[in-house]
């Protein structure tokens, strides 16, 4: 039978020298635990680390612990005696192989009563700090399950035929990112369209639905995209939507929105003409710029941080939306 394998870290966050250790243990053992240590102190919570790497590594028994005890052996002459300690109060069983990716794993492996396998530094010598420091910089080194704690949101909103669709995917495009697109006008064309008159039969029920679907999709989008995630409307547009088809607000959207604010909105105006596609319905001007003053009541009433996408003109629109993307990408 294989060993059984031990890893260590802070994991914060994960990235890929932490997978390629991982990886490589997997295929040396036939049972790897990985313990996430941390403390009251540090810039990111344990629990939050201990998620991402139960994510990251599905093969493995992750577990975590959290406790103020000496990080360094210089910090305390029994350094190495706590640590023994509070490592067999997670971990009963032996362990044959301690997996590390630094020097500090030969003498761990050697309070443990195992043998050490130090994984080539050359692969996993990538610093958490640096990725903490600028996360865009290092991005393809983070791991997937930690990308969302680090991206930036960018969320377009407006009345319809204002642009929000394509200019969401020139900006996708521009930022070699992932665009969450409008989960709404899918509903409309696949549910409701089908079998009530246009824009007739909406229940709150349906627009929840609507809200929750859409932030479903960002969640599982999010891992796959870059520093900037580009929004086609949020939960903030669905609650505008509820009040409009309604004839009221709707609480719990309100809530939902209110609750998932974007990092930064692009409100675009009406100024530019409407067309019938057959899935819209506010088409007369008054309609266009009720749902813009909605929008941007709401935004002001909770103080989110916006934008206004002004102009008749499609490129200037473009060139203001991209100014404002590329200020929050250096921001990072």
């Amino acid at each position: 039978m294989k060993p059984r394998g031990f890893f260590l870290g802070k994991f914060m966050p994960p990235h890929r020298g932490h997978l390629f250790v991982y990886e490589t243990a997997l295929s040396m053992v036939h049972e790897l635990t990985i313990l996430v240590c941390s403390t009251p102190s540090e810039p990111i919570p344990g629990a939050t680390r201990h998620l991402w790497m139960h994510t990251a590594a599905p093969k493995a028994r992750v577990l975590h612990m959290h406790r103020d005890i000496p990080q360094a052996p210089e910090d305390h002459p029994d350094f190495w005696n706590i640590w023994r300690a509070a490592i067999r109060e997670f971990h009963t069983e032996p362990i044959d192989l301690v997996f590390a990716g630094e020097d500090y794993g030969v003498r761990l492996a050697a309070e443990l009563d195992a043998e050490p396998v130090i994984v080539d530094r050359e692969r996993t010598n990538i610093s958490a700090t640096a990725i903490r420091k600028d996360p865009a910089a290092h991005w393809s080194d983070i791991a997937a399950p930690a990308r969302p704690y680090f991206q930036k949101r960018l969320t377009l909103l407006g009345p319809e035929s204002v642009g929000k669709t394509i200019l969401g995917e020139r900006l996708a495009k521009r930022f070699d990112t992932r665009l969450v697109r409008e989960y709404g006008r899918t509903y409309d064309e696949k549910y409701m369209q089908p079998r009530y008159k246009h824009g007739k039969g909406w229940r709150e029920s349906d627009l929840i639905n609507i809200a929750e679907t859409h932030a479903a999709m960002r969640a599982a989008l999010s891992p796959l995209a870059g520093p900037l995630l580009i929004e086609d409307t949020d939960a903030l547009m669905t609650a505008v939507w509820a009040e409009y088809l309604l004839n009221a607000p709707s609480v719990k959207i309100e809530a939902m929105a209110r609750s998932s604010l974007a990092d930064h909105y692009l409100l675009m105006t009406p100024e530019t003409p409407w067309t019938d596609d057959g899935v819209r319905y506010a088409g007369k001007q008054e309609e266009r710029e009720w749902f813009f003053n909605a929008a941007k009541k709401r935004l002001d009433a909770w103080k989110a941080p916006y934008t206004i996408i002004s102009g008749a003109d499609w490129d200037d629109r473009e060139r203001q939306a991209v100014k404002v993307a590329e200020g929050m990408v250096n921001q990072f």
